[in-house]
């Protein structure tokens, strides 16, 4: 299992990484596992007590080297190195070693996603309080569009000018949309939107109705009048519309567990800007739509993508499929950049794979 690196965006380390000799290599290896395990700058005693054998001046040459190819660095007056963002991205994709999570994790996974229950709002909300534990950090969940065969569709007016766009799923999902009215719009209108819909989208999902429903009002076909035929539209748009993120949402568990690393003010600050993006959840939801263009574990590291540039957090996030086997939603990691990779990129992998199957589960009626 590899994780897929988001799109380049200037040079890259593979190129750099070709340029390490043996030596250099280990000495690489051990200064970036070093620091994942300590959370330390790491000097050259470090590394030769971790069984280089090399002297410390030898290997201080050796980090020299690295320093200058930009995989290592010194944060502020500290004598030690602890790797950049770039040199995190070259140890993950080059000499880390990602295998399945050990069985007593996948147990775990899967028993605590099973205590989710029947409703998919549990089993999701559950994985983000899962993943959260999992890192020590925010865990997130992007729920799938709502895709269940319609109930009932209505409007509802609120006031002269507004009414409520009422859909009800056969899951028991319901979305309001405001509408905004024409002035004058009688009563007779809504009611008859309302029976024009029904009798067009009940049983079906939005997906597989609006198209066709909105080809019959736009040819003239529906007997509805002009005002009727722009309100059923409006209706339409507001409950999918174009943008394929309406009717989805985002769950995002453990925040605070961000602050835990933030020991010095100026990354307290950092952390408060990312706690800022975390509630503008669409910029969240296209991150984390990235997992589902490449089918497959993402990871960005630090400023590999603009949200998570100014925290220097890294994030790892991962596909879930529905019964049959499309993308329907992700999920991911937000936390350190100092993170057990090894561990945690093959468990957010597991847990979307279990989330799909419950999900599967969930919409068969099968889960008791």
């Amino acid at each position: 299992m590899t994780a897929t690196p988001p799109p380049p965006s200037g040079p890259t380390a593979p190129s750099a990484f070709s340029a390490l000799d043996k030596r250099s290599r280990e000495i690489f290896r051990e200064i970036v596992q070093a620091y994942l395990d300590t959370g330390e700058p790491v000097g050259s005693r470090t590394i030769s007590r971790r069984g280089v054998s090399l002297s410390p001046a030898s290997i201080r040459n050796v980090m020299s080297d690295l320093a200058e190819m930009g995989l290592i660095d010194a944060p502020h007056t500290s004598s030690g190195r602890i790797p950049t963002h770039a040199g995190l991205r070259i140890f993950v994709d080059s000499l880390l070693q990602i295998g399945e999570p050990a069985e007593s994790d996948k147990r775990d996974i899967e028993s605590r996603l099973a205590g989710g229950g029947r409703r998919m709002e549990n089993v999701l909300s559950e994985a983000s309080e899962l993943l959260s534990g999992l890192v020590g950090g925010a865990g997130l969940v992007a729920t799938p569009a709502e895709d269940a065969p319609i109930r009932h569709v209505e409007f509802v007016r609120v006031s002269s000018e507004q009414a409520l766009a009422v859909i009800v799923a056969e899951s028991g999902a319901v979305e309001n949309r405001l509408l905004a009215l024409p002035a004058g719009l009688p009563a007779s209108a809504l009611i008859e939107a309302g029976n024009f819909l029904n009798a067009r989208m009940k049983g079906r999902t939005l997906g597989e109705a609006r198209e066709t429903v909105i080809a019959e009002v736009r040819s003239r076909r529906a007997a509805l009048d002009a005002v009727t035929s722009q309100l059923v539209e409006d209706g339409l748009a507001q409950w999918g519309g174009e943008d394929p993120g309406r009717g989805r949402s985002l769950i995002v568990r453990g925040r605070a567990n961000l602050l835990d690393d933030a020991s010095a003010a100026d990354h307290l600050e950092r952390v408060r800007d990312l706690f800022a993006e975390l509630e503008r959840s669409e910029n969240l939801l296209n991150v984390l739509d990235t997992a589902r263009e490449s089918e497959g574990v993402r990871l960005f590291i630090g400023s590999e993508n603009p949200l998570f540039s100014l925290s220097g957090s890294a994030m790892i996030v991962a596909p879930y499929m529905n019964a049959e086997r499309k993308i329907v939603g992700a999920l991911g990691v937000i936390g350190p950049t100092r993170l057990n990779y090894a561990r945690v990129i093959p468990m957010v992998d597991y847990t979307a794979q279990v989330v799909g199957r419950l999900l599967g589960d969930v919409r068969a009626g099968r889960r008791e």
